[in-house]
């Protein structure tokens, strides 16, 4: 099973895709982890890539999209894999289709209303880094170790906003892309955790094939 997740930032993707990739037997792949990798390794795309994003600068389609080519082309992702964060446009989305299946995209669908307070609710110990919501953690002392809870810069109201705005001008339009294919399922990500695990799951079906 191959699959794309698709959703504006917070809208869950992160914490869906490592219990689908659980339940499903695939590896949860993210740029993130593919840059991180590659940086660690030192291969010719991670040098590359260090490169731009020393100077502050997105890495280039060309060079994230060879990434992740490189990456499913390993022996784990020979039964499927879960895409979290690629493709990030419709030319990311058309280059895939040349080197790799989709047999769905998971669309999280969520309003403002829930994705504004989920993101700039969250707080980040300065000290371990323990996640929590002031939703359901209204104290500023982390739990864990009793360090200060901060607001990361990432999830402040300023940044989120010019995060959704890259998000509608460049992710999108993968919305209708996916539907034009016959490959978009819409799952509703105003839900619990729970609830949309289970969504989703009804949508895929229970086959790990």
């Amino acid at each position: 099973m191959r699959i794309v997740l698709l959703g504006a930032p917070g809208c869950g993707k992160g914490t869906q895709a490592p219990l689908l990739a659980k339940k499903y037997g695939i590896p949860h792949i993210s740029t993130g982890a593919i840059f991180r990798a590659a940086l660690a390794d030192k291969t010719e795309l991670g040098v590359l890539a260090k490169q731009y994003m020393d100077e502050g600068k997105l890495v280039p389609d060309t060079i994230t999209i060879g990434l992740v080519k490189e990456r499913l082309s390993q022996p784990d992702c020979k039964k499927g894999y879960i895409l979290d964060g690629f493709p990030r446009n419709v030319h990311q989305a058309e280059e895939l289709a040349t080197f790799g299946n989709v047999d769905a995209c998971v669309y999280f669908e969520i309003s403002m209303e829930t994705l504004a307070p989920r993101i700039t609710g969250r707080r980040v110990c300065e000290k371990c880094g323990a996640t929590y919501h002031i939703s359901t953690h209204p104290s500023e002392t982390c739990d864990v170790c009793h360090g200060h809870l901060i607001q990361r810069a990432d999830d402040s109201l300023e940044t989120f906003t010019k995060r959704m705005s890259v998000y509608e001008k460049e992710t999108a339009p993968l919305i209708d892309f996916y539907q034009k294919h016959g490959l978009l399922k819409t799952i509703n990500a105003n839900q619990s955790v729970d609830e949309v695990s289970n969504d989703i799951v009804r949508l895929l079906g229970e086959n790990h094939d």
